[in-house]
């Protein structure tokens, strides 16, 4: 009562006279398989220009904050270097040749540092 089987898994209702159906299939699969591959390609290629194109853009954002940075910084020197030089009678002077140029945002100025100033006074 032993049962053979057809050597390396094949079907025992199979025989090779298909009509070519096998081969059909076959090469169909292979089709598909390189076409998901095809596609897969061109979907890792896309995926790497825009990461390309986010990365320009992060290092256009960074030279403009190192720019804007930079900027701050001599300012900063430049105080730095007008306190050095000057001393209280020439910075009154030069605040009074500012006020007289500008007097619009002097008066704002003049305005937020008064409520500023009444602020913090009232509430002691």
């Amino acid at each position: 009562m032993a049962q053979e089987y057809p050597p390396s898994g094949q079907d025992p209702g199979f025989t090779s006279d298909d009509g070519g159906r096998t081969g059909t299939l076959k090469a169909k699969a292979q089709d598909v398989g390189a076409k998901a591959t095809q596609r897969a390609d061109q979907a890792r290629v896309g995926a790497a220009a825009g990461l390309e194109s986010v990365a320009s853009g992060l290092h256009q954002q960074g030279e403009r904050v190192a720019s804007a940075a930079h900027s701050a910084a001599d300012a900063v020197a430049y105080g730095a270097e007008y306190l050095r030089e000057n001393d209280v009678q020439t910075m009154l002077s030069d605040l009074m040749e500012v006020i007289r140029r500008n007097p619009g945002p002097s008066l704002i100025g003049a305005a937020a540092l008064g409520f500023m100033l009444g602020r913090a006074l009232s509430r002691d």
